[in-house]
């Protein structure tokens, strides 16, 4: 498993290789079928490169050295640094997921029933639009799969045998 030492290393020779293709999240999210976030998860190390992916991916940053896109392909140490909160689109994002979350809670339970929105089977985007008033607006997209609680029966034959 990587350590976060090499992990930023890794990111940020990523990060290098986007630079100097001149493309965004949007455009290689297009060349490769991802949403653009999962891109950016794939050049910050927090998601895995998928073997079918990568062809698209090298076609997308030619750059892209094959030792990186095989480190790509390991699986990440999904993680962040305690102080990322203090950035403020990502303060904000927090701030709005508090302050929305025990609502969208109550939503959830009511269209599916006691259970949680899953972060795995999970897709994630965002988009710039117009509003009504002409001005540029963020639309982030959380899109999880609906993970239902079960409820605990004692079986003792499933955990005990005679």
């Amino acid at each position: 498993m990587e350590d976060s030492q090499s992990k930023h290393t890794i990111s940020s020779r990523l990060q290098a290789v986007k630079q100097k293709s001149g493309k965004s999240y949007n455009q290689i999210a297009e060349e490769t079928g991802l949403t653009n976030v999962y891109v950016a998860q794939l050049l910050k190390r927090q998601a895995q490169l998928k073997t079918e992916t990568a062809p698209k991916l090298r076609a997308a940053l030619p750059e892209l050295p094959e030792e990186l896109l095989h480190e790509m392909m390991k699986p990440p140490l999904r993680s962040y640094d305690p102080n990322l909160i203090q950035e403020p689109t990502v303060y904000r994002l927090n701030e709005a997921v508090m302050h929305f979350g025990e609502s969208i809670k109550e939503i959830i339970n009511e269209e599916f029933g006691d259970g949680i929105m899953s972060a795995i089977d999970f897709y994630c985007s965002v988009d710039k639009v117009k509003g009504v008033d002409g001005k540029d607006r963020v639309v982030v997209t959380f899109d999880g799969k609906y993970l239902p609680y079960s409820e605990q029966v004692s079986c003792p034959s499933v955990f005990f045998s005679s």
